[in-house]
This record gives C-alpha cells, sequence and structure tokens, in this order.
C-alpha cells in the first residue's frame, strides 16, 4: 500500500507529519514524501527542513495522496505540471485526500467542483471561487476524496483513513498506541466557539 505525501516549500509541518504518524502504523502500508525537486524542503515555521529524495514525476500511482497545506499552498495551486500530476494520479488512487490548505490545491486541480469540502477557516472564499461549498465539518468524505480541516484535523482524518485501508479495530489501536486523546485547555478550537478577540490573534498567525 503505497502513500505519498507531496511537500512544497512553506508546508505546514502538522498537516504532515500528524497523519504520517498514524498511517506509517497501517499494515502494509509505506509513507513516503515527494517534492518538486530531490532536497531540503523548507517549512512554513522556518525551522523543521526535511530531505526529500524523490521527484513527485516520478510517482506515476500511488493508492493515497495526502495533499497538505501552508503557506507553499498557492504557489503550488498555481503551478500547471504539478496540477497535472494530481489530476492523472487521482485517476487510480484508492484515495485521494487533503489536510488544511491543501484543499485549495485540490480545487485548483478541478477535483472538488460542487463538492461540499472542508479546509482551514480562513480560505473559505478561495475554496468557493474554485466552485466548493464549505462546510465547518471537521472531516468531509466524498467517495475516494477526503479533505480535513486546519492543521491538526489531520491527524482525525488519518484515523478514518487508516480505519478504511484496514478495520475499525486496527485505527482504535493506532489511536490508542499515539494516545491520540485531545484534552485542550481552552473550547476555542472553531471559529463558532472562538471569542471575537481570539478570533482577532488568530488571524495576526498566519
Amino acid at each position: 500500500m503505497d502513500i505519498v505525501i507531496p511537500l512544497f516549500d512553506r508546508f505546514e509541518p502538522l498537516d504532515a507529519i500528524g497523519p504520517y504518524e498514524i498511517l506509517s502504523h497501517v499494515p502494509g502500508a509505506t509513507v513516503r514524501f515527494v517534492a518538486p525537486e530531490p532536497g531540503l524542503v523548507q517549512d512554513v515555521l522556518g525551522s523543521l527542513p526535511v530531505h526529500v529524495p524523490t521527484r513527485y514525476s516520478e510517482v506515476e500511482r500511488c493508492d493515497v495522496l495526502l495533499i497538505p497545506g501552508g503557506g507553499g499552498a498557492w504557489t503550488v495551486a498555481e503551478d500547471p505540471d504539478f496540477l497535472d500530476w494530481i489530476r492523472r494520479i487521482h485517476t487510480g488512487t484508492r484515495f485521494t485526500t487533503s489536510v488544511c490548505t491543501g484543499a485549495l490545491v485540490l480545487a485548483a486541480a478541478g477535483l472538488l467542483k460542487g463538492l461540499t469540502v472542508t479546509s482551514h477557516w480562513g480560505v473559505i472564499d478561495e475554496l468557493r471561487s474554485y466552485g466548493a461549498v464549505y462546510t465547518p465539518e471537521r472531516v468531509v468524505r466524498h467517495d475516494r476524496i477526503i479533505t480535513s480541516a486546519g492543521v491538526s484535523s489531520g491527524i482525525d482524518m488519518a484515523i478514518q483513513l487508516a480505519a478504511l485501508l484496514s478495520d475499525d479495530t486496527t485505527a482504535q489501536a493506532i489511536q490508542l498506541y499515539t494516545e491520540y486523546d485531545p484534552q485542550p485547555p481552552f473550547d476555542t478550537g472553531s471559529v463558532a466557539k472562538a471569542p471575537a478577540e481570539v478570533l482577532e490573534r488568530a488571524r495576526t498567525l498566519g
């Protein structure tokens, strides 16, 4: 089972590393990173360079394609070669997925038109411009396409995907092994729950 996660300059680290941790425990699965060019790829926060040995163009098919988000998502969403590659790979995947603003990349490739999808709350209007319908749900599945909301939601999506790729018991065991049992100190993890001053501060962080 081949799971491919493209990285690009200024990717959001948890978008990729969270699902990588979960999906690497799926029996029979291999998770690999690819990039526009081999070498170091820098994350959006600036201190987590990742060495990626494989060009995305070397990948002709995979079982799961997972597109992370980050500041660089807008750049790859305007790269016709990358979008063509996504469309080709999608024809043969079991699942094509995104985390956070990775949904913008799938949308730019034309894969989300007319679908109800989720992404980071900061890109609602951009998603709509591609013909997608935004919902604030944490994870949304349409047959082979699964989108997840901002950053940390990729872990939720990956656990759901682990169940689809194996079985519920295995997915629950992975959740237990990674001790994914969120108990946040504040209940401000969504726009619907956050006070105005928290939302305003959050807008300055991207």
